[in-house]
């Protein structure tokens, strides 16, 4: 899985979405591996100008880089694009949502990493950079786990990630704050489930994490995670992203607390898409089933 040979790079030829092909050119870079520029536009227009001049930009200087240009609703084409192109990365850039967009739909981003069939590193300037210049410069990488499905291959990732680049690697376990409303109710029984649970999860973070460093938080799982990268300093945080069902139709959603993670991390954000839920109520998720 790592390292990343071939990087997508999606943009709509903002200045914004510029943000995100210094990772897709430091990764391709690393690896000796190339880039792919990719539009997705609703019609005709001069993009293909625009990318020839995206080609000759300075931090792609040294990188097999090519374009593709296609017409088509972004996230599935950005998803097909990456099929096709034998992706194992995307990079894409966060936008600020009004409240409007928070109350009835998810970005154009998040609609592409709960599509995706790859990791997608998720960009959201300012943030915590961890490429300086051209090389990457990762020093402690972040690995959110739940034990679920969902989370074994962003484990591995993460370890991957950390061994080849020599990062510090930090795991992280949050207790949801819903055991604090169990110990209210029952005190005994809700007591000694968090204290077997604390212990259990001790013992899986120390064999997922054989020399890294473990934490276990209690509370809400996105403030949770996000303060704890703040106060190590992560330079990434990894994360599995299992999608559900939309109940507005048959797009796929993430999960709310990968949404918030996402928004309000300190740097960038590696999702990794592991198994897909059938159900439209993730809180309610008892079968996971394989990706096909």
């Amino acid at each position: 899985m790592f390292p990343f040979r071939n990087i997508l790079f999606p943009t709509d030829l903002s200045a914004n979405a510029h943000a995100a092909l210094k990772y897709a050119a430091a990764f391709a870079r690393h690896s000796g591996g190339r880039v792919v520029l990719f539009n997705v536009q609703d019609a005709k227009s001069a993009v293909h100008s625009e990318l020839n001049e995206l080609l000759s930009d300075p931090v792609l200087k040294g990188v097999d880089a090519e374009k593709f240009w296609v017409e088509g609703e972004p996230a599935s084409e950005i998803a097909q694009g990456a099929i096709d192109h034998d992706v194992d990365l995307i990079t894409v850039v966060m936008r600020s949502r009004n409240r409007l967009s928070r109350a009835f739909g998810s970005s154009i981003a998040e609609d592409i990493v709960a599509e995706a069939p790859c990791a997608v590193l998720c960009v959201r300037p300012p943030q915590r950079d961890f490429v300086d210049q051209t090389q990457i410069q990762l020093k402690r990488v972040l690995l959110a786990t739940n034990f679920r499905p969902s989370s074994a291959a962003a484990t591995q990732l993460a370890t991957q990630i950390a061994n080849h680049m020599g990062a510090d690697l930090h795991a992280v376990y949050v207790i949801g704050d819903y055991f604090e409303q169990i110990s209210e109710i029952f005190p005994e029984g809700g007591l000694a489930a968090l204290t077997r649970l604390r212990s259990y999860v001790q013992e899986r973070l120390a064999q997922l994490t054989r020399t890294g460093t473990t934490h276990i938080a209690e509370g809400r799982p996105y403030q949770e995670i996000v303060k704890l990268a703040d106060t190590v300093q992560a330079d990434l945080i990894v994360i599995g992203t299992a999608v559900h069902g939309s109940l507005f139709g048959s797009s796929q959603v993430l999960g709310s607390e990968v949404e918030r993670v996402i928004r309000n991390s300190p740097c960038p954000v590696l999702c990794v898409p592991a198994a897909r839920v059938l159900t439209p109520l993730p809180a309610l998720v008892t079968q996971v089933v394989p990706q096909t």
